[in-house]
Parts: structure tokens; sequence; C-alpha cells
């Protein structure tokens, strides 16, 4: 076996730096009090990542475009064995759904909270919660808290996943994940966005933060 790049930087600095930021917003939450000024404001970035994801899964490198690895037809072949690491060398086709539950739950739970309610201290409203009314953003409030549950599911599913993968499967998905290469058995056809892709899609998700701020 062989070692290849399989990840890209771009991708790697989004997957961990959202794993930190849900970290966060989980603890904020829960702690409440001042900590909630600072769950707005990181939620804020978190949607910037979360444009920035989106954009990167249409112009950025094979292994993070959606149309490269997002694929169901292959998940019947996968469970049985058809489909090889080289062959789809970075989500396999069960995991690509599982990226798209994610992002997905992650863009409800993002939005919900931009449109939610403070009805607590009247405070820490949402940025975007000015722009509906007070029935709407309390609607806004009992969908963001109900909903974490479901994505809190999801990323269980995730972990638990990548540990089964470590100990029955004997395959590290967590060290590629850091280092960005991954030991196949043949070399991969990939190709790896630039500068220019990477500079556009910061670009999309500075202006899409800014926007928040604005209104």
């Amino acid at each position: 076996m062989q070692r290849f790049k399989i990840w890209d930087l771009p991708t790697r600095l989004f997957h961990w730096l959202l794993a930190v930021g849900f970290a966060f917003m989980w603890f904020s939450a829960e702690t409440g009090g001042n900590w909630l000024a600072w769950h707005i404001r990181i939620g804020s970035l978190l949607f910037g990542l979360l444009v920035f994801r989106i954009c990167w899964g249409i112009w950025g490198s094979d292994t993070a475009r959606f149309r490269q690895f997002v694929r169901p037809g292959r998940i019947a072949a996968y469970l049985r064995g058809q489909v090889g690491e080289s062959e789809q060398p970075g989500h396999n086709p069960l995991g690509a759904m599982m990226v798209l539950a994610l992002l997905a739950a992650l863009a409800v739970q993002l939005v919900s909270g931009l449109f939610a309610a403070d009805e607590n201290t009247f405070i820490h409203n949402g940025y975007l919660n000015g722009l509906v009314s007070e029935a709407a953003g309390s609607a806004m409030r009992s969908l963001h808290m109900a909903f974490f549950n479901v994505l809190l599911t999801l990323v269980a599913v995730h972990i638990a996943a990548v540990a089964v993968y470590r100990l029955v499967k004997k395959q590290n998905l967590v060290t590629p994940m850091i280092s960005g290469y991954k030991f196949l058995h043949a070399a991969p056809k990939l190709r790896f966005a630039g500068a220019g892709a990477f500079l556009a899609a910061a670009a999309v998700a500075v202006a899409a933060v800014y926007a928040l701020y604005q209104v």
C-alpha cells in the first residue's frame, strides 16, 4: 500500500472547526447567561463555514465535491464490497449520505437560530429575528431548541460509525482527516482545487456573514 493525498486543507479545516464550534455551541447554550452572546456570534461564524462548505462542494477539490462523492446508486454495491477505496477514496457512498444529513441538519439548526427570539432576557435574539413576527420568532426558538436533539443524534451516529470502522474494519478515518493522506492499494485519480477556488468560496462565506451583521 502507498500513501496518497485524499483530503485538501480547506476540507480538513472545515471539519475540525465545525467540530470545535459545535462543542462550543452546545456548552454555551447549556451554560446560558453571558455565554449566549458568544453563542450567537459563533453561530454566525458557523453559518459562514456552512456557506463555505456548500461552495466548496460545488467547485472545490474532487473529494469535497458533492457530485463526485454523493452517489446513492452505489450504496448497494458498496455494501457488497464492490466499491474499492481507490475508486471512491474520500467519503464512501454510505458515508456521503451522512455528510448530506449532517449539513442539512446543521442548516436547519443555524437558520432557525438566526431567526429565533430570546424569550428569557430579550437581548440575545438571532441576527435575523427582526425580519419576522413575534410569533415566528417564538416558533423558530422552539424549533431551534427541539431540533438540536436531531443534530446531536446525527453527530453521535457519525462518531459511532468512525469507531466501528476503526474497531471492526480496521480503517482509521481520523488520521487522514488530520494529515490529508491515506494508505491505498492504487493511486486515485483526484483533482485538487487551487487558491483561486478557495478564495472565491471564502469570499462568498465572508459576504454571507457580513450581511448578517448589516441586518
